[in-house]
């Protein structure tokens, strides 16, 4: 097996991609490239688009109109069989007959190639599964498979592979060492890898890019921390975690500083963390930024943080964190994160409280989006 990175792996290439289904566009003039020897992952709810985009990558669907090329290689006319692009689905698909080796050397056997053994012997000891060489599928678990399934696709050495939901019929305890699995083959081959998931936290874990999709377009691209950090769509902040959202309209602004009024208080977004290019601009705020306090130690509160009052109606332990829900004076809830650091220290439901974060971590949107912009699909997916 010759390493990806000691190949000449290219980027791949989608142009003005678009997939009709009637008179519904399931992917919708997408263009984007993904960087040769990257792990990518396409992130949407379901009917987005994503499965879509992977099944005409893979040859499994032929697109309305566009392109697709792997450098130069214009690859939209060929068959699967024909381009240098293997898939590993959910399902693995392994061979119930064959033992590990056979599964994993189908491929070769398949091109005619005599001397498998060397080219298998190495896979299997990538995917760290060379002792179970002559043990059958039905043998393995389910995270054994799956890495049973990625080595019989990289055997055939892809420029591209392709994972559609691979992980989604694990447990979370093996789905989660999957996600470290997955990660290090990569990195280790060299491979492209464009992983289709609805899983936020798989999508961050293991992907360098990610591109977050919405009715067939992509709402956001860009690393993990960057997309969470700061969310350029309400789409995007709700889909990717979790955000409390606050409709206000600009009062005044500085080089540095956007002053916001929401509901009759004051919030600060930093200049540089403002998407809405009008006056109407939703503040945000991810729900481990903020921080809770008993109603008489406003003191406590840093100048210049922002802040306001509520009561809480919700407690929830989450081990890590507490969870709390509390509704505020114009009949909002938001959520707040609270790390577990003091044994005991937990308002409890009822309590006023102030609530309150430092500046920096707010970002700004545009106005005139509904504040729970997460669309039917996306909450159905658990999003």
């Amino acid at each position: 097996m010759v390493h990806g990175r000691e190949r000449n792996v290219e980027d791949l290439h989608l142009s003005n991609l678009t997939k009709m289904f009637g008179e519904v566009p399931a992917v919708d003039d997408l263009t984007l490239t993904i960087p040769a020897g990257s792990f990518f992952a396409l992130l949407g709810a379901s009917g987005c688009g994503k499965t879509t985009t992977l099944r005409m990558v893979a040859g499994l669907e032929d697109p309305t109109s566009g392109r697709i090329s792997i450098g130069e290689n214009d690859i939209t006319s060929l068959r699967a069989f024909q381009r240098p692009v293997n898939t590993v689905f959910q399902s693995y698909a392994l061979f119930p007959h064959l033992d590990i080796f056979e599964n994993v050397a189908f491929g070769l056997r398949r091109r005619g190639i005599k001397n498998v053994e060397p080219a298998v012997n190495a896979m299997l000891e990538l995917v760290e599964l060379a002792p179970m060489a002559r043990r059958k599928p039905t043998q393995l678990s389910g995270g054994q498979q799956q890495r049973v399934a990625v080595a019989r696709a990289l055997i055939n050495e892809p420029d591209v592979l392709l994972l559609d939901e691979p992980l989604g019929a694990l447990d979370l305890k093996l789905r989660r060492q999957m996600q470290i699995e997955l990660k290090r083959i990569q990195t280790e081959v060299g491979t492209t890898f464009v992983h289709v998931t609805h899983d936020q936290e798989e999508a961050m874990t293991m992907a360098d890019t990610i591109a977050v999709m919405n009715a067939g377009r992509i709402e956001q691209l860009g690393d993990p921390a960057s997309i969470y950090e700061l969310p350029k769509t309400v789409f995007v902040a709700n889909f990717l975690g979790q955000s409390n959202l606050f409709a206000g309209t600009r009062m005044s602004s500085d080089s540095n500083m956007i002053e916001v009024m929401s509901n009759g208080i004051k919030f600060l977004v930093p200049v540089q963390r403002n998407s809405a290019t009008g006056d109407e601009i939703i503040v945000g705020i991810r729900p481990e930024k903020m921080t809770v306090l008993d109603l008489y130690d406003g003191e406590k509160i840093p100048v210049g943080n922002n802040s306001f009052e509520g009561t809480v109606v919700d407690v929830s332990y989450a081990g890590v964190s507490t969870q709390y829900l509390i509704t505020l004076p114009w009949a909002q809830n938001i959520t707040v994160f609270e790390q577990n650091v003091i044994v005991g220290d937990r308002s409890s439901v009822g309590d006023r409280v102030l609530v309150h974060w430092a500046p920096e971590h707010t970002f700004g949107l545009a106005g005139g989006e509904t504040l729970l912009a997460t669309t039917a699909q996306a909450m159905a997916a658990g999003a």
